[in-house]
């Protein structure tokens, strides 16, 4: 790993948090994410603190000075417009500070669960490394055998396991068989309300809901030279208000269609018919970080099939362009 990178994930180790299911307790907060393409322009109301872009100054234009040749002045560059800037914490909380969610649960409207129907034919795999004591592991035989079949895949990472694992990140990272997604920051279910999921308690305000999304968005963005384009929370619960949050902030929120591994509780030959039975057009779930699991026997099992059938896979980024 090159020393930049390596200090990069150093210094953004101080903020790993103490366990892989966090408590109720509300999650610390994290700077505000660095400058990345929001997923379109968020209006500025008036009661609401707007967003802080960055904007250069002006360079003046310097006076041209007579010369005794006929060549005029060179010509000053206008100054680059300015980038655009994720939302503030400050800003989230009032814009949302009244928001009554609708909806909770695995499929609430922004979550995208199947892939557009030009990418239908593919499937996409997605695995999540969730963090945490138990949870940073790292299944080394399920990358393998991706690696080994030619097969691309979306890896879903949270702060803490990217924490745990820096060599192993930079790996993966500059592999282009993987692409490189957002699963937060404390691995929190996505809520404005504490609502929880498995036992872990949700997010509880918008201002911890952008907490969640962009302390992980910041990390990544450092490390990668540029945003994931795809988010997906602890649990992969979310409300409605939430999913607009995550918007704002320039995230697309990835579900699925397909378990394949409940959790990384399946045994392998049960992770090997769901993978069999996934339609064309699904988004797999499954994990990366549990390598005593039957999620990569199960994988090994079910690719040589899957491929002589003639099915392809994706990443995300790829299905939607």
């Amino acid at each position: 790993m090159s020393l930049s990178r390596r200090t990069l994930l150093v210094a953004a180790a101080g903020t790993t948090l103490a366990a892989c299911a966090p408590t109720t307790s509300p999650a610390p907060p994290v700077p505000t994410a660095a400058p990345v393409p929001a997923a379109g322009p968020v209006p500025t109301a008036a009661s609401v603190p707007a967003a802080e872009p960055v904007v250069p100054t002006p360079t003046p234009t310097p006076t041209a000075t007579p010369t005794p040749t006929a060549e005029a002045a060179p010509e000053v560059p206008a100054p680059a417009p300015a980038p655009a800037a994720v939302p503030t914490r400050a800003f989230i909380t009032a814009r949302y500070a009244d928001a009554v969610p609708a909806a909770w649960g695995l499929d609430v409207p922004g979550v995208l669960t199947a892939l557009p129907r030009a990418a239908a034919p593919a499937i996409a795999l997605t695995f999540d490394a969730c963090g945490g004591p138990g949870g940073s592991g790292y299944d080394a035989a399920l990358v393998a055998t991706l690696r080994a079949h030619g097969v691309p895949a979306t890896l879903f990472l949270n702060a803490r396991w990217i924490d745990a694992n820096p060599d192993t990140f930079e790996s993966l990272a500059a592999d282009p068989l993987f692409e490189i997604a957002n699963h937060g920051t404390a691995h929190r279910p996505l809520s404005v309300t504490g609502r929880s999921a498995y036992g872990i308690a949700g997010t509880r305000d918008p201002g911890e809901v952008h907490d969640e999304i962009a302390g992980n968005l910041a990390k990544l963005t450092a490390l990668l030279g540029r945003p994931p384009a795809f988010f997906r929370s602890g649990t992969a619960h979310y409300d409605d208000v939430a999913t607009r949050i995550a918007a704002d902030l320039g995230q697309r929120i990835a579900g699925f269609s397909t378990n394949a591994d409940g959790g990384a509780t399946l045994p392998a030959a049960q992770v090997r018919r769901e993978l069999l039975d996934a339609a064309p057009g699904a988004v797999v779930i499954a994990h990366m970080n549990h390598p005593n699991g039957g999620t990569a026997p199960g994988l090994a099992a079910a690719l040589p099939t899957l491929l002589a059938d003639g099915r392809t896979f994706t990443r995300l980024s790829d299905a939607f362009r």
